[in-house]
């Protein structure tokens, strides 16, 4: 597990409380943070304040590297605990499964699609805080997760992506 502090963490508390739009994400997602939040809860914050400790023992903090280090990834685990915990608190959690209508694309749908060449490609349809594009995981605010919502087997969507526009069609909507 990355312990980075990710881009997306920049967002302020003001951000997230403007944004028009309600944050989503699947109970898979969910348990994935809450996972997250408890390591780096349980496990990462006491073992670097252990070595936050030992550094300032060893005398002048000015430079002392093992110290300011620390001190620093303190703060880094402190403000990725604070942006799971908003999280957390603020999402609306969604059970792909309990989906009733299930013939067309909605949020937590996994959704199978064609191109205008034949190739096939599997998504599911997550919130922000959930993307792995390598994994099949796309946002629901991605441009292809837009253009996916509401869709049923059979329809044709145009999605603009850097590479060009791209044609795709709909050929299976499932609810895990």
């Amino acid at each position: 597990m990355s312990q980075d502090v990710h881009p997306d963490e920049q967002e302020t508390e003001d951000d997230a409380e403007r944004a028009p739009f309600r944050r989503y994400l699947t109970r898979a997602g969910a348990e994935r943070l809450h996972r997250e939040l408890v390591h780096l809860l349980n496990e990462e914050r006491p073992k670097v304040t252990a070595e936050v400790s030992a550094a300032a023992a060893q005398g002048d903090r000015s430079e002392n590297a093992e110290y300011i280090y620390g001190k620093k990834r303190l703060r880094e685990i402190d403000r990725r605990l604070r942006f799971l915990q908003k999280r957390l608190d603020t999402a609306t959690i969604v059970t792909p499964a309990e989906q009733t209508d299930r013939s067309r694309v909605f949020f937590g749908a996994t959704v199978s699609l064609e191109d205008e060449d034949g190739g096939r490609s599997t998504y599911q349809i997550v919130g922000s805080d959930e993307i792995d594009a390598s994994g099949g995981r796309i946002s629901v605010e991605s441009p292809m997760g837009r253009a996916l919502l509401r869709k049923a087997v059979g329809d044709s969507v145009e999605v603009r992506r850097p590479r060009g526009d791209i044609e795709l069609t709909v050929v299976d909507i499932r609810y895990e």
